[in-house]
């Protein structure tokens, strides 16, 4: 592959105003380079980041994979995936640089010679690019490999700050597998890194819907006041997937849904609903709020966890018409497997403004349709003023937070129908983010990705939020592993889930919102 001369990035294109200034010159270092994660949506991100103005003028990016490849040769299959997994059509001006600053470190993660060859590539590249000795460590792996590859980079001398260079390490989810495990590996990653230096990424965190989250609740006046149990009846949080495990199987059998999705990704979403007003946007102070609020969410005990909690798995359906086979059946999934891919919860937040407020938690594969969502429902009105009308009876308001695959707010209200009688009707107060421009570039890692060059770890984990989750999560899947299924599969593919999910709430007079 012929690369054009070392010269400056080409020209910001036109129409893309940036309020922000670029991250600070790094190299960002990949492992697991030549997987999925990578070319699907670490590379599309920081070339989005490019036309937005904000990756800085002087990067460098280096993958490390097991694959014995050459830089060209690396070059060539980033440029291919990126053909195909780009966001937007790509300019061949800005795309060369890339690949001009991109460079391939072959070896093995656990084995300390790869990290030799690595730090001889950093210092090479450091001075070509001007990057100033600032790395960010992207950790793409399995997760079996983040603790060994932490103390692998401490061991080469490439964790540690000095000379005013910054040294940083995303940790990709899952954090731990229960919280034995979690405490396990905070406490090698802590051995290395300072708690500064660690940003434990979660993707859903990055979506314009849940960064609006504290914007929407303490920029308008008219929402925070209640915000609270006295007008609020539930929340609902639901993450819904039309599709099964595809080739995950392994993956899947280890984690389930629960560990997939809801300890880290539901609870997160959770916190930021329930958190109190920070003192300040700060990182910290809005990290201090959001643990808070995982502290008091009330464990449950063994008999609760028979009460509150719903677990399934899909047999053979219809899915968009056609027909699906079940869970046991997908690649590489045991046929007798007792995994999870439904999972439903019902949690108390124990804190004065949240008391006896259910929030009810749901997440699984092969339903009817793909969505992730907020559902606040708020108390009915008095029915009394309209005792002499034909109105029976008065539906809930409710505010629904629509995070994926669309992104925006709706907000139901009731109005009259026009008439001489009293007729009440929905009214959708609403909008899209489509309202803005167009999102269709975005990645859902461009905002963390810049965030971590800058420093900010207001949108990243932090050890005591993880622990705070895992002691919510592990009593559930103690008491589910203590006891395994009998009935699986429960649910046909292309339903929402096993009736037991929908007793959960009939038994509270309540219902799920499918929309």
């Amino acid at each position: 592959m012929s690369l054009p001369p070392d010269n400056p990035l080409p020209p910001v294109p036109s129409g893309n105003d940036c309020d922000e200034c670029p991250g600070d010159p790094c190299t960002i270092v990949i492992f697991g380079a030549s997987g999925d994660l990578t070319k699907r949506k670490l590379l599309p991100a920081l070339y989005n980041l490019r036309c937005y103005g904000l990756l800085p003028s002087d990067f460098a990016i280096v993958g490390v994979a097991r694959r014995d490849l050459t830089d060209d040769a690396f070059r060539n299959q980033l440029g291919e995936d990126m053909q195909k997994f780009a966001t937007q059509d790509l300019d061949p001006g800005i795309w060369a640089d890339f690949a001009r600053r991109t460079y391939y470190c072959a070896g093995e993660f656990d084995d300390p010679a790869t990290y030799d060859k690595l730090k001889a590539r950093l210092d090479e590249v450091a001075p070509r690019h001007n990057t100033r000795g600032n790395c960010l460590f992207y950790l793409a792996t399995p997760p079996s490999f983040f603790g060994s590859i932490v103390e692998r980079l401490g061991a080469a001398g490439l964790a540690t700050q000095e000379n005013g260079a910054w040294r940083r390490v995303i940790i990709e989810k899952p954090f731990g597998h229960d919280t034995e495990s979690a405490l396990e590996l905070n406490r090698r990653v802590t051995g290395v890194l300072e708690e500064s230096q660690i940003y434990r990424i979660d993707h859903y965190l990055g979506k314009e819907t849940v960064q609006n989250l504290f914007v929407f609740r303490f920029a308008n006046g008219v929402f925070e006041p209640v915000w609270n149990r006295r007008y609020i009846d539930h929340v609902q949080i639901t993450v819904a997937e039309n599709i099964g495990v595809e080739d995950r199987g392994p993956y899947f059998e280890e984690a389930g849904m629960l560990r997939d999705v809801m300890q880290n990704h539901m609870l997160m979403l959770l916190a930021l609903i329930a958190a109190e007003p920070p003192a300040s946007f700060e990182a910290e102070s809005v990290r201090n709020e959001k643990v808070k609020v995982l502290q008091a969410v009330r464990p449950l005990l063994p008999e609760e966890v028979l009460q509150r909690t719903v677990r399934g798995q899909y047999g053979p359906g219809r899915s968009r018409e056609e027909p699906v086979s079940g869970y046991r059946s997908e690649s590489r999934v045991s046929p007798t497997s007792a995994t999870e891919t439904f999972a439903a919860i019902k949690l108390f937040v124990d804190n004065w403004r949240w008391a006896g407020v259910p929030f009810y938690l749901r997440a699984g594969k092969r339903l009817p349709t793909r969505k992730t969502e907020i559902m606040i429902q708020f108390r009915r009105a008095p029915l009394m003023l309209f005792n002499e009308t034909p109105v029976q009876q008065l539906e809930p308001n409710r505010l629904i937070m629509h995070i994926q695959p669309t992104e925006g707010i709706t907000m139901q209200i009731k109005a009259k129908t026009p008439g001489p009688v009293i007729k009440l009707q929905n009214v959708k107060l609403e909008f899209n983010y489509r309202d803005f421009g167009s999102s269709s570039t975005a990645t859902g890692y461009e905002r963390l990705l810049y965030d971590c060059m800058t420093g900010d770890t207001t949108l990243f984990h932090r050890a005591d939020m993880v622990m705070a989750s895992w002691k919510i999560a592990t009593p559930i899947l103690d008491v589910w592993k203590s006891l395994p299924p009998r009935e699986f599969p429960n649910y046909p593919a292309g339903s929402w889930g096993p009736a037991a999910a929908d007793q959960l709430l009939d038994k509270d007079g309540r219902k799920w919102w499918n929309g």
